[in-house]
């Protein structure tokens, strides 16, 4: 079954942590994808600052594009990859083990895909 896992983050929380705990962190991410590639599919991103996004949405007046996310959460999403496991639990394992879960305000969203 194929999953979209989702990264986030809290800006705010991610600018306490040190530089040296970050940058450990982050490294052992490419140890992760490396650990978990028989299951990751092509698709699969890191985005750009959440400051680089625009957003179109509904308006009376029909659509109405703005500067940023239209989001009222105050974590953002960091990127994303498709997983292709069994089932949920194993995705659940693989997602467990994301290095940066150590970090505050850091989750990971997990989404099955729809197929038809």
């Amino acid at each position: 079954m194929k999953y979209v896992i989702m990264f986030s983050t809290t800006p705010e929380l991610d600018a306490a942590a040190s530089p040296e705990h970050l940058e450990q962190a982050y490294g052992r991410t490419y140890d992760w994808f490396g650990t978990h590639g028989e299951v990751m599919t092509e698709s699969g991103a890191q985005l750009q600052p959440v400051a680089t996004a625009t957003t179109v949405r509904h308006g009376s007046d029909g659509p109405v594009v703005a500067d940023g996310p239209f989001s009222e959460a105050r974590e953002v999403i960091g990127g994303f990859q498709v997983i292709d496991v069994p089932d949920l639990d194993a995705a659940i394992a693989i997602v467990k083990t994301w290095p940066l879960l150590e970090l505050p305000g850091v989750a990971v969203e997990i989404r099955p895909i729809v197929t038809y």
